[in-house]
């Protein structure tokens, strides 16, 4: 068996939502922002905040790449065309959605893999944060090491040279980060 190195985020393809495999070096030279994604979960409503970031800086150079995940009390359920429907008809999504993918374990996506090699921590901040941590560890089926994700929208900022320079933990929300999207753009 062969084993190829990951040199950079460039070098992964992913499937789009239709299955059909896309390069990530088509974002080459973006701010990304990737986030393992739910619709029926208790932080859903970030899309709302995820699709005001993105519409307020994807002309300076942002973009957004959506992986739903079903691996966190099964809360994307829907096939990918339910969840760009529901995306779209509930929070307006407008930013890259791709296929359905898992973030942990031996079937899981390359691309999280480098992600949490890169970022294998996230912080969570004050006491809400840090007891939400200890629950959602708890609860997380898929969650054995500690860069493992903990939970859906989890988000990881890389910078325009696919460097990952920040991992945020769900109770994040996006607006939170927007000082260090802004610094990077």
């Amino acid at each position: 068996m062969i084993l190829l190195t990951i040199m950079n985020i460039y070098d992964l393809t992913v499937l789009d939502t239709k299955k059909q495999p896309v390069s990530l070096a088509e974002y080459k030279g973006k701010v990304l922002l990737v986030v393992n994604t739910a619709t029926g979960c208790g932080f859903t409503p970030q899309y709302e905040a995820l699709e005001n970031l993105y519409k307020k800086y994807k002309d300076q150079g942002l973009v957004i790449l959506d992986f739903p995940c079903n691996q966190f009390g099964q809360q994307a359920p829907g096939t990918e065309e339910e969840i760009v429907s529901f995306c779209q008809l509930k929070y307006k999504v407008s930013f890259p959605q791709f296929a359905k993918i898992e973030v942990n374990g031996e079937n899981e996506s390359p691309l999280f893999t480098y992600l949490k090699e890169q970022a294998p921590t996230e912080e969570y901040k004050g006491i809400k944060g840090k007891a939400t941590a200890a629950m959602l560890k708890g609860i997380s089926k898929t969650y054995k090491k500690e860069s493992d994700i903990r939970w859906n929208f989890t988000k990881f900022l890389l910078d325009r040279e696919g460097k990952v320079v920040g991992r945020f933990a769900p109770t994040t929300k996006p607006e939170e980060i927007e000082a260090e999207i802004v610094k990077l753009l």
